[in-house]
């Protein structure tokens, strides 16, 4: 799993763990629904960390919390 899959998950994980959608998602961030379809769509490659702070934001968690899993703690073997 890459990096942009990975935020993917964790996305599609948080919403349902809170019971947003992604539309709704995009509402509380203040980021376009094109974003959010583009990251879990795999469009995006890269979500940038602003965009992510700001969902981070809307699911009341900090970006530690956000990028606190194993497929993140897998992806560091991937970088080097």
């Amino acid at each position: 799993m890459g990096t942009a899959q990975a935020v993917a998950a964790r996305i599609r994980e948080l919403c349902k763990q809170r019971g947003i959608t992604p539309n709704g998602l995009a509402n509380l961030a203040g980021v376009p629904q094109s974003t959010i379809k583009s990251i879990l769509g795999g469009e995006s490659k890269n979500p940038g960390t602003v965009t992510v702070k700001k969902l981070c934001d809307a699911f009341e968690i900090t970006l530690g919390e956000f990028f606190s899993t194993p497929d993140f703690d897998s992806l560091e073997q991937e970088i080097k």
